[in-house]
């Protein structure tokens, strides 16, 4: 079982910058990717920005605006976003595609953390 905490959601006026932190617990063999997910209200649940070791892929809405860092040594993953916008607002949630001991692979999920941006 693997473990997601976010944090750094709240509220940020428009262009403004905010910073998303989770981290990854628990029994696994490797992480071979970790990134972002949001849901707005009445909305799905889309991509917004996840990396692995051969590649960075982001939301064609977030692009130029967000960025993903990653620190495999700590199992962490951060989202850095400048230029908020009214649209950004939703739930983020993390997410961590892993390779168990026993080499099967799973996907696992933070409990989501709030982003309003709003004056």
């Amino acid at each position: 079982q693997v473990q997601l905490v976010e944090s750094g959601g709240g509220l940020v006026q428009p262009g403004g910058s905010l910073r998303l932190s989770c981290a990854a617990s628990g029994s696994f063999f490797t992480i071979n990717a970790m990134g972002w997910y949001r849901q707005a209200p009445g909305k799905q649940r889309v991509l917004v920005a996840l990396t692995s070791s051969d590649s960075t892929v982001y939301g064609d809405s977030v692009e130029g605006r967000f960025t993903i860092s990653r620190d495999n040594a700590k199992n962490t993953v951060h989202l850095q976003m400048t230029s908020l916008e009214p649209d950004d607002t939703a739930v983020y949630y993390c997410n961590a595609h892993v390779t168990a001991y026993l080499g099967t692979r799973h996907d696992y999920w933070g409990q989501g953390t709030q982003v309003t941006v709003s004056s």
